[in-house]
């Protein structure tokens, strides 16, 4: 009979979970971290990373902050070179990086500038990191690459033309790498997202002023609840896995039903 227990199999493994300082990454970190992972935490604000990292190490799990710019390719070398390589990434750092996600505009009404800090983080920032971890996965011969998108860019959304092009063009990006490096044992997946409670979405689902905002919003959803840091962990641990190795190229709707995929 095969075995199919909740052991995910990460213990030692080295993580690197970008943009883990609040939110998703953190929660994914702090997950990872509870299955014996090593978790590099990254943030690009450092007393978040530390923050969490701490957290991590004080709740008897093994971490180490690591701050930097996803969008800075020199600096995430760097960082990766200093801890000797990474044996799962998870790219989750996105929205509009520290220029904040700003107003929600029609495609016209915005500029090149204003697409710009989309792309960024959400592709570049993908690419930079991915670019950084990929020899080691690859000489080693195995690996697990996990990109968090967007729904906006699966299936597109409303005003928010810019961020669902870098969303799916980071979801495109993962499918070509997956096509490249699985015959070396690495793993290349994504995990497309819909509303997640977090900082900075917190306030919709719990200000009372806010009520007809959040209804509207979850009206949509076939399960009337926002997403949670540990519905995305879980699914990235299945991911990063070694019993997933027959996954890759993949992109995994985690939406509540927002929208359906064959």
């Amino acid at each position: 009979m095969t075995d199919i227990s909740m052991d995910f199999e990460l213990q030692g493994k080295r993580v690197l979970v970008t943009g883990a300082g609040q939110g998703v990454g953190e929660g994914i970190a702090r997950s990872l971290a509870s299955l014996g992972a090593e978790v590099c935490v990254n943030d690009f604000v450092a007393e978040r990373a530390e923050a969490v990292a701490s957290a991590i190490v004080d709740a008897g799990g093994v971490a180490r902050p690591l701050p930097f710019d996803v969008t800075d390719h020199t600096a995430v070398t760097e960082a990766v070179g200093e801890v000797g390589g990474v044996d799962i990434l998870v790219n989750n750092a996105g929205n509009a990086g520290t220029e904040g996600f700003g107003a929600l505009d029609p495609f016209t009404a915005t500029t090149p500038a204003d697409w710009d800090k989309y792309f960024s983080v959400n592709l570049y920032g993908v690419m930079n990191c991915t670019h950084a971890v990929l020899p080691h996965m690859v000489e080693q011969g195995w690996g697990r690459v996990v990109t968090m998108i967007s729904d906006a860019g699966r299936v597109g959304e409303a005003y928010m033309a810019a961020y669902a092009a870098a969303k799916a063009g980071a979801a495109g990006f993962g499918r070509a790498v997956a096509r490249e490096v699985a015959r070396h044992g690495v793993t290349v997946n994504n995990v497309s997202l819909g509303t997640m409670l977090t900082p900075l979405t917190a306030p919709v689902y719990e200000d009372p002023a806010m009520a007809e905002q959040k209804k509207a919003i979850l009206s949509s959803y076939l399960v009337r609840r926002p997403g949670e840091p540990a519905d995305a962990a879980w699914v990235v641990a299945m991911l990063a896995s070694p019993r997933s190795s027959w996954i890759t190229g993949q992109t995994i709707p985690l939406n509540g039903g927002h929208s359906l995929a064959l």
